[in-house]
């Protein structure tokens, strides 16, 4: 059986593919610590001056595996696993790009809040429904989203959990570019130019940009908290478990 998230190396330039560790295009306990380990790696490894994430061929992510959420016995070690890599993410010194094409649905659309471009074929899709299933966003979504769409365009994607298509996203600030063809070798190529640069500037000029990082991952740690209490609540597992059973 291959391990997933599976990456790849080349030209100074980590690519990595979201996948559960069995190959569907969730992320399941596992392989949120398999993410968390390839960026705590790819932080210290002076080889690697880029990351890029893609998804499964024609899906990029449909977001967590809700059917864990609905075992009490996994939550301890699911929870650390999330936010261990939600704070990787957002810590990370180095430049992140997505290359998304298809579906981001949930978790696998909060994670590009942290990609510093978003390359995107011209029949992706973007939802977060979050609130439809009881919860609250993740990943200090609750910050960066208002932060890159402004927050009349963070309540609407949010809380109306409106499905938007890459022009829709483009115009809000979710995607920096649209690709009619092959969307990876474009992100590959954005790549490429990001890995030619001198590595010292773009670092400190990248970090000049973001700021301080201290704020997202207490907000992760709040957002987590959160998500933990809705577990709890009978109404919102019995929402889980009609989704899960649909995804089944």
């Amino acid at each position: 059986m291959n391990i997933h998230p599976q990456t790849e190396f080349r030209n100074h330039t980590l690519i990595v593919t979201v996948s559960s560790d069995d190959g569907r295009p969730v992320l399941d306990g596992r392989a949120y610590e398999s993410l968390a380990k390839i960026f705590h790696e790819a932080a210290i490894d002076d080889d690697v001056r880029v990351v890029v994430l893609r998804g499964l061929a024609g899906c990029f992510c449909l977001g967590g595996d809700f059917s864990e959420f609905l075992d009490a016995t996994k939550h301890q070690r699911l929870i650390a696993a999330v936010t261990d890599m939600f704070r990787t993410l957002a810590t990370f010194p180095k430049p992140v790009l997505a290359c998304v094409d298809g579906d981001a649905v949930g978790v696998g659309c909060t994670i590009l809040f942290h990609c510093d471009m978003v390359i995107a074929s011209d029949e992706s899709t973007f939802r977060v429904p979050f609130v439809d299933f009881g919860l609250v966003p993740d990943a200090a979504t609750s910050i960066l989203a208002p932060q890159k769409l402004g927050y009349a365009g963070a309540f609407r994607f949010f809380c109306l959990g409106d499905t938007l298509s890459a022009e829709d996203a483009r115009m809000l600030g979710l995607v920096t570019e649209i690709v009619v063809g092959d969307v990876e070798e474009a992100a590959l190529g954005r790549a490429r130019q990001l890995a030619k640069k001198p590595f010292a500037a773009l670092l400190q000029t990248r970090d000049l940009l973001k700021g301080d990082t201290g704020a997202l991952c207490d907000r992760i740690d709040q957002e987590i908290s959160l998500f933990q209490q809705a577990l709890q609540d009978d109404t919102t597992l019995k929402r889980l478990q009609r989704i899960a059973r649909l995804a089944a």
